[in-house]
């Protein structure tokens, strides 16, 4: 990858400041495009333009890995268990209609610059018993093939800047329409790849974190005499310790530990047709970004006789984990309405025709001060036996976006117990049709 497109992706990534590019990422590409300077960890923190957006680390564990919830405005917590469902919530695997789902997954990223930056993801589940059910996935994010300079613009070597992520977890049926669960995640964040930033020595950044999640569905509702299927999720993902890249950064960076709550209603129209409706709320929690005190005259920010800048409004956000992400919740400068503008909406809708093609929209919303990421979606899949393939396309509304005009898409393979094995009367062999029955195609 030749500088001139680094240092493209590098204003690319400085004008889209809510990207899921962090302060971090930024300064990196910043280091990879010049080989002369890291950005400070602290500074895009310390700004203070009027922006209230809050950053972390590791941000591609914030990017919709699949193609299925890309569709309907990258939303998951509360819609029908899948292959997918360890990113989004744990908690569903357990009440999934399937034995077995494998998914496999593939996002192009700022692909109107360059070809070589995409996410892949694998997502697998496996019930055991009746009410228990494992699950793993792995995600891989490449910043594709980039040329290190030192500080005189000679060559150090071709390298590939890459993170990835690990999960393993269990979810357990608590009754009839009830499920809970919990996973465990390894982070790795390699962006420097050992080299010397400014004399100082640089690391991976390594993260271990767990998610939380329960899930509710109820299949035994009506809507105009129609069925319905209730569904209501919540979730906190990413739940670690802070990130450091360098001995230089004492305190380190919160990864994203995110709460997601939202819900779903799935109405039978007829025999062939049905439709979902969902919504979906975010929010990061980790410590907003406090308002500082500044010279009147540089605009500079003022430190106190500790060494640290003298907060106006708002809290330190130099806390310990635990402590930022309960007190994430009241911490905002802007008081209440502060607090509420850092949530996210997903909105969407889901359209199946006689559980073979689906179509899918979706609307998502992030306030201005909080990043201002405003986008349509449009999704389309097909299923065929135990195979599925699905399509996701993103159009932004206010600001450019690294998924904007970019076709992502998941291969799934679904598994059903051989209990459940449908015979060509349409009756499974634990519910036998009334009268005589048909034989299966292989004569049982």
């Amino acid at each position: 990858m030749s500088t001139k497109k680094l240092c493209e992706i590098t204003i690319f990534a400085v004008r889209m400041k809510n990207m899921l590019l962090n302060k971090i990422q930024a300064g990196m590409l910043i280091v990879l495009s010049s080989g002369l300077v890291l950005a400070q960890p602290n500074e895009q923190d310390l700004s203070n333009t009027g922006s209230r957006t809050i950053t972390t680390a590791v941000p591609f564990l914030m990017i919709s890995p699949d193609a299925k919830a890309g569709g309907y405005a990258d939303q998951g917590v509360s819609t029908e268990p899948d292959a997918n469902s360890m990113h989004w919530n744990v908690g569903k695997l357990a009440l999934a209609d399937k034995n077995m789902s494998i998914a496999v997954s593939y996002t192009p990223w700022l692909r109107q610059l360059v070809p070589d930056i995409n996410l892949a993801y694998l997502g697998f589940y496996k019930k055991i018993g009746g009410r228990t059910c494992v699950g793993a996935s792995i995600r891989y994010f490449s910043l594709g093939d980039i040329t290190f300079t030192d500080n005189n613009g000679n060559t150090i070597g071709q390298y590939n800047p890459n993170e990835f992520a690990i999960d393993a977890g269990a979810s357990l049926k608590l009754s009839d329409h009830w499920s809970g669960g919990i996973a465990f995640r390894f982070i790795y964040s390699n962006l420097t790849l050992g080299q010397n930033v400014q004399g100082a020595a640089t690391n991976p950044g390594l993260a271990g974190a767990g998610d939380l999640g329960f899930f509710y569905q109820n299949p035994d509702r009506k809507l105009f005499k129609r069925p319905v299927t209730w569904r209501f999720g919540v979730s906190i993902t990413n739940i670690g310790n802070k990130v450091k890249y360098s001995e230089t950064q004492p305190d380190g960076d919160y990864i994203p530990i995110n709460l997601r709550l939202g819900t779903s209603n799935t109405l039978q129209i007829d025999k062939h047709n049905k439709l979902t409706i969902s919504l979906e709320l975010s929010k990061l929690m980790v410590p907003s970004v406090p308002i500082y005190k500044r010279d009147s005259l540089t605009n500079e920010i003022i430190y106190g006789d500790d060494g640290k800048p003298v907060i106006l409004k708002g809290m330190d956000p130099n806390r310990n984990v635990i402590a930022g992400m309960f007190s994430s919740l009241w911490d905002s400068p802007a008081g209440f309405e502060g607090e509420m503008s850092e949530f996210t909406i997903a909105s969407g809708a889901e359209y199946w025709y006689n559980n073979l093609f689906r179509a899918a929209f979706g609307f998502f919303y992030e306030p201005r001060v909080s990043g201002n990421r405003q986008y349509f979606t449009l999704g389309a899949g097909v299923r065929y036996k135990i195979f599925g393939l699905d399509f996701s396309y993103l159009i932004p509304t206010v600001q450019r976006n690294p998924l904007e005009h970019t076709v992502r898409f998941t291969l799934s393979f679904n598994f059903t117990s051989l209990k459940k094995k449908t015979t060509e009367g349409g009756e499974t062999p634990n519910q036998p049709k009334k009268g005589k029955a048909k034989s299966s195609p292989d004569g049982n």
